[in-house]
């Protein structure tokens, strides 16, 4: 067996109303002064109410942050960082999706280091020390609360990423209350998210793939494949909302140990870009990126296909039960209701050359993949999703 190494999050709370226990789970943790980071939309909805009035009833200040965008900007992470400096506060709570998750994490390491931000792209660049951090999902996609990863986009496209273990949170709460009341367009694609997480970890070339994200993986596409399209039928399935969030973290600490690849590669040129939320984007691409592979990770995919789809596991033949995989993930994101051509979402033929290009500067992702990728091969795949 290779060596490996496996960080992940030191505490995980699975618990329906756990975020509004946040004081008694994590009081001592948060200190007095705690900058909570969300956006807009989560504030008008009022949802992180009951967690503000139940820190500010056991005494703590509580300072928002709610100007997180899609694809949050290098300047809205410094703003949240001046807010968190001049309120002089003792740690940061992250609640929200990805992207409300990604600013906490590096507001908490900018805060607590006063490190300069250029200093910790890339991976293992980022040394610390940072400020307590707590994160609570209301998506069940990301996994951030359990990955040691940020993205932030820099200048008008570019995607730039931190990957530390520094980075991971003290504790991740995990209240599925919380996605009651997301729509089934944003449920859906933040569930294909998640299993191309759990996908691309398990089939990952990374030296640190190992046993454990392989079973987490596993694990993850059993939870997701059985509870995507029961919670887009009825959103308020709270025992399919918690399954959901559970396989999303499982995907999380899975591919936060064994980094994802070639559809995440190709996934960010189209936000960025384009600005198509994230998950949309991997779900674009994902069909087109595992027929490209298959020829080197078919045995991989034969492996996991009756994990995510039961009906699959006893499909004779490796080459039949990879292919019989892929095309279950093509329908499946018919079913949920995403859109499932670049050109559904307004992408330009013409733009697959620029794509293709800007995808290259995702080596660090690429290099993760089973099959090399070159340009040409970007622009193949890209073309085939057109």
């Amino acid at each position: 067996m290779s060596p490996f190494i496996f960080n992940t999050t030191k505490s995980v709370v699975f618990e329906n109303g756990a975020a509004q226990r946040l004081p008694d789970l994590a009081g001592d943790l948060l200190g007095t002064d705690c900058l909570l980071v969300t956006d807009a939309g989560l504030r008008k909805l009022g949802l992180v109410d009951a967690t503000v009035s139940s820190l500010e009833a056991a005494g703590h200040r509580v300072v928002i942050f709610d100007e997180v965008e899609a694809d949050p900007s290098r300047e809205t992470l410094m703003k949240a960082v001046e807010t968190g400096k001049t309120a002089g506060v003792t740690s940061v709570v992250g609640f929200g999706g990805g992207s409300s998750q990604d600013v906490a994490k590096l507001a908490a390491l900018l805060l607590g280091s006063d490190a300069d931000l250029d200093s910790a792209w890339g991976v293992g660049q980022a040394k610390g020390p940072r400020l307590p951090l707590v994160l609570i999902p209301t998506t069940a996609g990301t996994g951030s609360e359990v990955t040691p990863v940020s993205i932030i986009t820099v200048g008008a496209e570019e995607k730039r990423g931190v990957s530390s273990p520094v980075i991971l949170p003290d504790m991740a709460i995990l209240d599925a209350g919380l996605t009651l009341g997301l729509p089934a367009h944003i449920t859906a694609a933040t569930g294909i998210d998640a299993m191309v997480h759990a996908i691309e970890a398990y089939a990952s070339k990374n030296a640190n793939n190992n046993p454990i994200s392989k079973l987490l993986a596993r694990e993850a596409l059993r939870l997701l494949g059985a509870n995507i399209e029961a919670v887009i039928a009825d959103g308020s399935n709270i025992e399919a909302r918690g399954a959901m969030l559970l396989g999303s973290m499982l995907a999380g600490q899975a591919f936060a140990n064994s980094p994802v690849a070639a559809v995440h590669a190709l996934a960010y040129p189209i936000g960025g870009t384009f600005h198509i939320p994230h998950g949309l984007s991997n779900a674009l691409v994902l069909p087109h990126v595992l027929r490209f592979n298959a020829p080197d990770a078919g045995s991989l995919y034969a492996e996991i296909a009756g994990d995510a789809f039961p009906h699959l596991a006893d499909l004779e033949g490796t080459q039949a039960r990879t292919a019989a995989f892929i095309d279950a993930l093509a329908d499946l994101s018919t079913r949920v209701g995403l859109q499932t051509r670049l050109r559904d979402v307004d992408i330009p033929k013409n733009a697959i050359d620029k794509m293709a290009a800007d995808a290259m500067l995702q080596s660090r992702l690429l290099v993760n993949n089973p099959r090399e990728v070159t340009q040409d091969d970007a622009r193949m795949i890209y073309t085939a999703a057109w």
